[in-house]
């Protein structure tokens, strides 16, 4: 089967189809990547939520899909509104990247002696996403936040004019670092710091680090070819960050993030979604134990709203399975908990 990819054109956007495409060929299958601009890609405003409505970033490439001019689609899953057309599935959420922020700053602007923000007072720090202007302002709010938009390399330019830092994904770096491509750059060079800001310090967007390849409901060929790219772990988290941000009704103007963190021994590959036999995997099967952590923040009114919350500890010689209930379901009841404990914890500071 030759499937044609449907992708945004930037370098980052084409890296990632690029390595979808690479997992296909090593199942047999071809692929071409068809570049589609989106109503995201042609704005000239600063800031996120200035765009306009979620899914600006993906909104074309679903149109194209739904009307069979493409057979998947690659989107960074935070890209993703929650709400999707009825005819379209994500039929794979591939092994999550690193779902943190980075700071990259210059040499001269680094400073290992900030308590919150590795960078020296009064530094001017570009982003155009709310969420991380708004963990700025709190964090540190002796720094100056300079709304700014691009690529990752034209926003790393900046470093070289008027910046002192940006504020990135980990995962967008990663990626380019890597990339298959011709004529794609290390972005990262000696002129340069780049400071990992942990999750639980820094909580980056719902899904972060994750891809969604998405294709249409009832294409089953497809669907059950895209489950061996799934990574079942990976897919529970992203569902577990992206439940908190339906609640809180959140688009790109909101300043809130969410992170799940999953236990190393649950593994994730391939889910049996579509009836495949997950067990020969030998992950999907495994007990349940180790606890599933979500973190989420939210700015409300200037007031930052906090939830760390935890699972009880699994009991690992409890039974693996039930008559009615399989490890999957058990761990999918551990992400629902994460999540309606979370959301509690907000939503008492949001009404209190």
């Amino acid at each position: 089967m030759k499937l044609r990819i449907g992708t945004r054109g930037s370098h980052l956007a084409r890296t990632q189809a690029a390595g979808v495409a690479e997992s296909l060929a090593d199942l047999g299958h071809g692929s071409d990547l068809r570049i589609i601009k989106t109503a995201g890609d042609r704005s000239t405003a600063t800031s996120f939520g200035s765009i306009g409505p979620q899914g600006v970033f993906v909104r074309e490439i679903e149109h194209a899909l739904l009307a069979g001019k493409v057979d998947i689609a690659i989107h960074s899953f935070k890209d993703l509104p929650t709400q999707s057309p009825d005819e379209l599935t994500i039929g794979a959420v591939p092994e999550r990247l690193d779902p943190a922020d980075v700071l990259v700053t210059t040499r001269e602007a680094a400073s290992v002696s900030a308590e919150a923000l590795p960078v020296v007072s009064g530094a001017h720090v570009g982003t155009a996403s709310a969420r991380r202007q708004a963990w700025i302002r709190h964090l540190r709010p002796d720094i100056v936040v300079v709304p700014i938009r691009g690529n990752v390399p034209t926003r790393i330019d900046r470093l070289r004019t008027d910046l002192d830092g940006v504020v990135l994904a980990a995962a967008g770096i990663q990626r380019l670092r890597r990339s298959p491509l011709d004529g794609v750059a290390d972005p990262v060079t000696d002129e340069i710091a780049v400071h990992r800001l942990r999750p639980v310090d820094f909580v980056p967007a719902p899904a972060q680090g994750a891809l969604a390849i998405q294709c249409r409901r009832g294409d089953a060929e497809i669907c059950e070819l895209l489950d061996f790219l799934d990574h079942a772990a990976t897919r529970q988290a992203v569902r577990a960050e992206r439940a908190l941000l339906a609640r809180v009704e959140g688009g790109c103007d909101l300043a809130f993030g969410a992170w799940c963190d999953v236990p190393a021994s649950w593994g994730g590959s391939p889910s049996g979604r579509h009836g495949t036999d997950a067990s020969s995997s030998g992950r999907a099967d495994r007990p349940v134990t180790g606890q599933v952590r979500l973190v989420a923040w939210l700015d409300r009114g200037g007031m930052l709203l906090k939830a760390d919350t935890r699972t009880p500890d699994a009991d690992p010689c409890a039974p693996e399975t039930t008559a009615t209930t399989s490890n999957a379901d058990a761990r999918a009841s551990e992400f629902d908990l994460a999540v309606n404990t979370a959301w509690t914890e907000l939503e008492r500071q949001w009404t209190g």
